[in-house]
């Protein structure tokens, strides 16, 4: 049996058969293939390294739309482009101070997401205030 084969082999059944009450439960608990759709939308847009970045930076602080590029080290109008798409899938919000533009989280979802992939990929990075978040969360309601 080829490498393939036998890795295929240990990922599917080796009989075709389904289980009617397991589909039965299983498929009773999907959404509308819409929200699936905006749920691929949402991961995909942090999917991008710099898109990324910028979520990253943005969760500690609002940062004017020149500083998102320089931090970012891309251009303002590659800039532009990523914050465009993050605003589009409320991951960022604007505030407009005279002729500049600040970028922020859109809200703690969002910081939350970002929390959540680090500690997946186990990175505990002291500016995704980490301990400041542990902290509120343990604080009472």
């Amino acid at each position: 049996m080829a490498s393939a084969d036998r890795r295929l082999s240990q990922d599917f059944c080796e009989v075709d058969f389904v289980h009617p009450e397991a589909y039965r439960r299983a498929r009773s608990t999907l959404l509308d293939d819409r929200v699936y759709g905006a749920l691929a939308d949402l991961f995909g847009a942090m999917a991008d390294p710099t898109r990324a970045k910028i979520v990253h930076v943005l969760r500690n602080q609002e940062l004017c739309s020149c500083d998102v590029a320089a931090v970012a080290g891309v251009t303002k109008p590659g800039a532009s482009q990523h914050l465009r798409l993050l605003r589009t899938l409320r991951l960022v919000k604007t505030r407009r101070a005279g002729r500049l533009v600040y970028y922020s989280l859109d809200d703690e979802h969002v910081a939350m997401l970002l929390r959540i992939g680090l500690a997946h990929l186990g990175h505990s990075d002291a500016s995704t205030g980490a301990a400041e978040d542990s902290a509120r969360e343990a604080a009472p309601a």
